[in-house]
């Protein structure tokens, strides 16, 4: 794997320092890309706030190559509102901010957390919602040839979405609904392997969707090398299945963020 594809999540590394000094740090441990999910607490945030982000990914000299739309407070367990009746205007909001962001720093694939499951709320509702949703941000991101990115989540029990087929039966509803063609897999092994998906079985069933990978150990979700996961061989398959995208390192560090990379040189 050529170590210029491997990339930073800054909302889950670098997390000592504050967001806007995080892309320098990313430029310092040699990386020259980054992606974050939602870096703002409200899905609208006010339009300086907006330039100090964009400004501090310019000036560190990194490419944005991912971003979340908002998705709720993520530390309360948030995993997305675009299948919340009740917040989905929130998201419809924040769609246009999104595209705003990519436009301004060429970023072009946005990932749309579906959302957890709510207590007395019809399961097919949600769904209905969500497919409006999805077909609002594949509709928007298509103005900056962006891809919409839908992701299988563990750890939540509520999250409807564990498998890569659960991932690609969302997107197979939302194009049947009128979405373009920009919807895509987001391939978190890490996420698969917790919630017991296999993803030898699902690269090979679905590798041409796949729009993004993310990766960290199993099951400790640090980097690898902590876990039990065969990065060499997944690494491989991915080439194989001829994936040439970023690989983005969306684990939590066993130590300091700046320490927890010798695993690429090896």
């Amino acid at each position: 794997m050529d170590p210029n594809r491997y990339e930073v999540n800054l909302s889950i590394l670098f997390t000592e320092l504050d967001v806007l000094d995080r892309p320098a740090a990313a430029k310092a441990a040699g990386f020259d890309a980054v992606e974050f999910w939602w870096p703002f607490p409200e899905a609208v945030p006010a339009d300086r706030d907006v330039d100090r982000f964009v400004q501090a990914v310019e000036d560190a000299g990194v490419a944005l190559v991912g971003l979340n739309f908002f998705a709720g407070d993520m530390p309360a367990g948030d995993r997305g509102v675009l299948s919340n009746p009740d917040r989905a205007g929130e998201f419809a909001d924040n769609v246009d901010v999104v595209v705003g962001i990519g436009e301004r720093l060429g970023c072009r694939a946005f990932n749309a957390l579906y959302g957890n499951r709510i207590d007395g709320v019809d399961p097919a509702a949600q769904d209905e919602v969500a497919t409006q949703s999805l077909v609002r941000a594949s509709k928007a991101v298509s103005r900056i040839d962006g891809a919409v990115l839908v992701e299988p989540v563990s750890g939540m029990p509520a999250y409807p979405l564990k498998t890569a087929a659960d991932a690609i039966a969302v997107i197979d509803r939302v194009r049947a609904a009128g979405g373009e063609d920009n919807l895509r897999l987001l391939f978190d092994i890490y996420h698969l392997v917790v919630n017991g998906d296999d993803p030898d079985a699902a690269l090979d069933a679905h590798a041409r969707s796949i729009g993004h990978v993310q990766i960290a150990d199993a099951p400790g979700r640090n980097e690898p090398g902590t876990g039990e996961i065969d990065f060499d061989r997944f690494f491989a398959k991915l080439d194989a299945a001829g994936y040439t995208g970023h690989i983005g390192l969306e684990y939590k560090p066993s130590g300091a963020s700046a320490d927890s990379f010798t695993w690429i040189k090896r």
